[in-house]
């Protein structure tokens, strides 16, 4: 998922929209990378994807950069459009595959673009449209560029695209004929209105992805049974294993000791601020986040002594070390932003 800066529209009309998938779908078809939901919406996007070959950093710096640059020169803007990076998680695939294509899917009816099911239906700016037959799949590069409100099929090429083969693929878990799956798939998508927002499928830690279900944890510490990251959903076992296969690399990130001047740097473009906005009193929300990340990072994690971490950023030794404090909590709730001291 990725949001406008500012939470600002990163989509004006149908040729933003437009232009935005003709893009995903010639990398998808490009790269071999499968999207089995996805969902515009003014100021972010959602998309579920599984990767290929292609990394799906390079997959998402391709998409979002060619949006940025194209939608700055058809609106006369300068800067940002994006929020920050873009915000992943790993998913387990057989518990949670359907479940978050519905919720992906029914999110503008949870964004009140559409105000029931059947517009929903024949919405043409989410992927349940497509799945229903409703709305020509915009993910097939050849259509999305084409797409007219009242336009109908006119896809000639014999050979399937990566983008039908996917439909099909969710098709078969509802039914052998496409009338079956998408009348079974449907009445899915509709018991899924009433759930609302649901953030067991935001991802989580083990007490958290297994659905708040303990039982399966029993035996384990008690700090093995609370640990989480933000970055994985799925079962305790399935978050143990990823959280395992990027251990080396985590724990060498947290080693590795880079200077000061660069993690501030680091720190600053992440949450597009300016450096020397975080080296003064400013006492704005975003900028003390920012510099209690920093403070965590350089004394905790680094071993920086607090006198010189507080030298550098123009603050007492005291109240560096009590920033630590602070960063240490924001850090327990998001831990993507441990990747900002990997080298």
């Amino acid at each position: 998922m990725a949001r406008g800066i500012e939470r600002r529209d990163i989509f004006r009309d149908d040729e933003d929209r437009n232009s935005f998938l003709a893009r995903l779908a010639t990398i998808l078809e490009k790269t071999q990378t499968q999207c089995y939901a996805w969902a515009l919406i003014p100021n972010h996007f959602h998309i579920l994807l599984r990767t290929g070959l292609t990394p799906l950093s390079k997959v998402m710096r391709r998409l979002m950069t060619g949006h940025a640059v194209t939608f700055n020169k058809r609106h006369k803007r300068s800067g940002h459009l994006f929020q920050n990076r873009y915000k992943s998680v790993i998913c387990e695939e057989d518990p949670y595959l359907l479940e978050l294509i519905r919720y992906i899917h029914l999110n503008p009816l949870r964004a009140k673009l559409v105000e029931d099911l059947r517009e929903l239906d024949k919405y043409p700016w989410a992927g349940h449209s497509a799945i229903l037959g409703r709305r020509e799949n915009l993910l097939i590069p050849y259509q999305a560029k084409s797409y007219q409100p009242s336009a109908k099929s006119s896809s000639t090429k014999e050979q399937k695209c990566l983008a039908e083969k996917t439909i099909e693929d969710v098709l078969l878990h509802f039914g052998e004929t496409k009338k079956v799956a998408r009348r079974r798939y449907r009445q899915f998508v509709k018991n899924g209105i009433d759930q609302g927002k649901r953030p067991e499928l935001q991802g989580g830690g083990l007490v958290r992805s297994a659905g708040g279900n303990k039982s399966g944890l029993l035996g384990r510490k008690r700090e093995e049974r609370e640990k989480g990251d933000a970055r994985v959903l799925g079962s305790g076992n399935f978050v143990n294993e990823a959280l395992n296969k990027a251990g080396e690399d985590w724990e060498k990130a947290k080693k590795t000791k880079i200077p000061l001047a660069q993690l501030i740097g680091k720190v600053a473009s992440h949450f597009d601020l300016k450096e020397t906005s975080i080296i003064s009193a400013s006492r704005r929300k975003e900028i003390t986040k920012a510099r209690a990340i920093i403070c965590y990072f350089a004394i905790r994690e680094m071993r920086y002594p607090g006198t010189a971490v507080g030298n550098f950023l123009k603050i007492r030794r005291y109240s560096a070390l009590r920033c630590a404090e602070r960063g240490k909590k924001v850090l327990d709730t998001d831990r993507r932003l441990w990747e900002l001291i990997q080298i």
